[in-house]
């Protein structure tokens, strides 16, 4: 009697259409595009908002343009691209003036930039800033 190689093909088939939703997770994790970090952060100046929404010694998360202004005690804006330096995954999550990467939960500090959680081990790359007519206008050329 032949075998049935059809009966352990399903076998393989159903274990591969129940694989793809256990990696969610990783899928999550790709920067948008799957094209890096470069991609992911403003290639050009971006008008993210009025300067009075981020208060001296306060953060404010722009999830749309992968960026995080924050403003230190004397006044002076930062940004910083908010693409995890770990594995490239967005940041979605300001508590504070700390960001949180949802992925693998390393954590940075939005005034400097720099890892205060790893696994990241490199700050995040910071963007040219600035506060034009009442607005804040970030990334290359501002």
């Amino acid at each position: 009697m032949p075998a049935r190689p059809s009966a352990s093909r399903r076998t393989v088939l159903r274990g591969a259409a129940v694989a793809p939703v256990a990696g969610l997770g990783l899928a999550a994790c790709a920067a948008p595009g799957g094209s890096g970090s470069a991609a992911a952060t403003p290639t050009a100046p971006v008008d993210l908002g009025a300067e009075s929404e981020v208060a001296k010694g306060g953060a404010k998360l722009y999830r749309d343009h992968n960026v995080v202004v924050s403003r230190d005690g004397s006044g002076e804006l930062k940004a910083y691209s908010t693409i995890c330096t770990h594995a490239g995954c967005p940041i979605n999550k300001l508590q504070g003036t700390t960001l949180i990467c949802p992925c693998h939960g390393s954590q940075f500090d939005a005034v400097t930039g720099k890892v205060v959680q790893s696994p990241a081990t490199e700050p995040l790359a910071e963007l040219p800033v600035k506060a034009e007519h009442g607005r804040i206008v970030a990334g290359p050329g501002a």
